[in-house]
């Protein structure tokens, strides 16, 4: 893993790991329901126990999305939400939480501001690194060279049909964590985290990740607990979007606190 620059998110994980819990990272989508209601939910997520705060950039072909977070990120294109935006989004989250924030983003909305260009002013804003589902690194030269220059984390995806020698490529490729896909499908809270979660964990470890972190179905205290005994982190998206739809910013905040009480794994 590449780990010379300095990696907030690894930080993150790392002081979580010291304290004996879990590492808890929260996705919300930009501009959801409003700009600035995204940026006061993103607040309530960091101040209410995240470590890592995931700001999904709102996508019009999101293959990856499940039903709810699709809806919340339609409405904000809708809105009339601007890859532009998710900046001042950033930059507002950054100097009010003490989360590393990184944006999770299809690569076409990226390559079209132009890869340095986005880069730049991700890290102006305090960002912390990328979350790029379908960017593979064997296409991502570019983005490794702008990330270098600008020391923003590379965070990968490898799932249960990643083959040996891609899981070892992104490992290599990662800094800060790899995201582990627990399920093979699109996004959405689940009664159970899937058991091939462990196995893709396994084999990045074995591969030689220090961090990994799992995403993909988790919607319980306990899925967190679970999810602990073998990760690094656990991720959250959907059951932070729903809370964030029926009852605002502040019930991201309320759910934040019990998702997280399950954290504590010593």
């Amino acid at each position: 893993m590449t780990e010379q620059i300095r990696s907030l998110t690894a930080e993150k994980i790392e002081q979580a790991r010291s304290e004996g819990r879990t590492a808890f990272i929260g996705y919300l989508p930009a501009g959801y329901p409003t700009i600035e209601d995204s940026i006061e939910a993103a607040v309530q997520l960091g101040n209410n126990g995240a470590d890592i705060i995931e700001i999904g950039l709102p996508y019009s072909d999101p293959v990856m999305d499940g039903e709810v977070i699709q809806k919340a990120t339609a409405q904000a294109l809708d809105n009339g939400f601007r890859v532009a935006d998710v900046f001042h989004i950033v930059k507002e989250v950054t100097s009010r939480t003490d989360a590393a924030v990184v944006i999770m983003t299809y690569w076409n909305l990226v390559d079209r501001m132009g890869v340095d260009e986005f880069a730049r002013r991700f890290a102006e804003a305090g960002g912390a690194g990328l979350v790029t589902p379908d960017l593979v690194p064997e296409e991502a030269s570019e983005w490794f060279g702008a990330s270098d220059k600008y020391g923003l984390d590379r965070i990968f995806l490898t799932a249960p049909s990643s083959p040996e020698e891609r899981v070892k490529r992104t490992v290599e490729s990662c800094r800060g964590f790899v995201y582990a896909v627990s399920i093979m499908g699109i996004t959405g809270a689940r009664s159970a985290v899937s058991d091939a979660a462990e196995r893709v964990v396994q084999r990045a470890h074995a591969a030689g990740a220090p961090r990994v972190c799992v995403g993909l179905g988790i919607s319980e205290p306990e899925h967190v607990t679970e999810i602990g005994s073998y990760a690094d982190g656990a991720i959250v998206g959907t059951a932070l979007v729903t809370a964030l739809r029926d009852g605002g910013p502040e019930a991201v905040g309320e759910i934040t606190r019990r998702l997280v009480s399950g954290a504590v794994t010593n």
